[in-house]
């Protein structure tokens, strides 16, 4: 299944400092993320984490819900336990 980008991380991807054109934004997204996005779902996973320093994205259920601006692994760690957008 192809990985899609929701508006809420695509509008967070923008405030946290996108230097990409916005009319480019998710296509540009989405060819970066394609190949973890592919990995994970070779082997069934659903919830996930991209990390690409500084940002982070978030993904469920083959969708990136947000993206955060972190190092922390705890941070991380907690992105994935909420149950709702980050």
């Amino acid at each position: 299944m192809p990985i899609q980008i929701t508006d809420h991380a695509l509008q967070r991807f923008v405030e946290r400092g996108s230097d990409v054109p916005t009319d480019n934004l998710r296509a540009h997204l989405l060819a970066s993320l394609a190949r973890a996005a592919d990995a994970a779902a070779s082997i069934g996973i659903t919830e996930y984490l991209i990390v690409l320093p500084p940002l982070t994205y978030v993904v469920r259920d083959a969708a990136v819900i947000t993206i955060l601006r972190t190092s922390s692994p705890f941070e991380r760690a907690q992105a994935l336990r909420r149950t709702g957008a980050a």
